[in-house]
């Protein structure tokens, strides 16, 4: 397995599933990044707890308070981490935070598809226009022109379940605003891959899997992935990105997922 390897990454949504689980791996890899940051919309509150635990064992864990549908607090994230890392760039940003609200098609509601279009769709375009300056200046620290992780990428964790020729699980899990959110996340990271290229940054969506989380058993289901393996699998999907791959649709395991 090609190890990844990235001097700085963020992680929105890290306090818990899939964001808590990339965090930990990224700490443990053989060499880890000399910062993690790790975005939580409340830092102080009880569902943050195992991320205070791991922040306290590794001093290159740095918790951001950040909630992605807030300009200001995003604002605000950017400054705290272009402090923290003292002139130098971001490598690696990962639009973790998602969720999901299910409701049958005759049921959905304009509060929840505005809600969760907010969260999973605007929230990482606002996170990667404000830490872009940070990603540019990743990219142009880096030697050589190709594209890769290691130099400069914005990673949005998607979903199939938004690949509008797939349409995955719909029998068990109807999730019409998730599925409608994650389809435009994928129309943003094309929009990014293209927009972005000539920065230095590339772009890619991720299918985790159907992982065992709070949102994947949702639906009543014990999902097939753990958390470690979906994560381990994405890591190494992740350090083997190139020139090709920026605006591309991949899951958890390298395989293409049709838009």
């Amino acid at each position: 397995m090609a190890e990844l390897c990235v001097r700085s990454v963020l992680v929105t949504g890290a306090n818990r599933g899939i964001g808590l689980g990339l965090v930990r791996q990224l700490l443990g890899l053989p060499n880890p990044p000399q910062w993690v940051f790790a975005g939580c919309r409340d830092p102080k509150g009880q569902r943050a707890q195992e991320l205070r635990n791991l922040a306290s064992k590794h001093p290159n864990l740095v918790i951001v308070p950040l909630e992605v549908t807030d300009p200001t607090s995003i604002k605000a994230a950017a400054a705290k981490v272009e402090e923290q890392l003292g002139g130098s760039g971001l490598n690696l940003l990962i639009n973790n935070a998602g969720i999901a609200k299910p409701k049958l098609l005759e049921n959905e509601t304009l509060e929840n598809m505005t809600q969760v279009y907010t969260t999973n769709t605007i929230g990482p375009l606002l996170v990667s226009q404000a830490f872009l300056p940070l990603l540019k200046k990743a990219a142009q620290g880096s030697p050589g022109s190709a594209l890769s992780c290691s130099k400069a990428a914005i990673i949005n964790i998607s979903s199939s379940a938004g690949s509008i020729e797939e349409v995955y699980l719909w029998e068990r899990g109807l999730v019409v605003s998730y599925r409608c959110s994650k389809a435009a996340l994928n129309m943003l990271t094309k929009c990014q891959s293209l927009g972005y290229r000539d920065h230095g940054v590339l772009c890619a969506a991720l299918h985790p899997g159907w992982v065992q989380t709070d949102m994947g058993g949702s639906a009543g289901h014990t999902p097939p992935v753990t958390v470690e393996a979906s994560v381990r699998g994405m890591l190494k999907v992740i350090s083997s990105l190139c020139e090709k791959d920026t605006g591309t649709f991949l899951d958890w395991e390298g395989k293409v997922v049709p838009w």
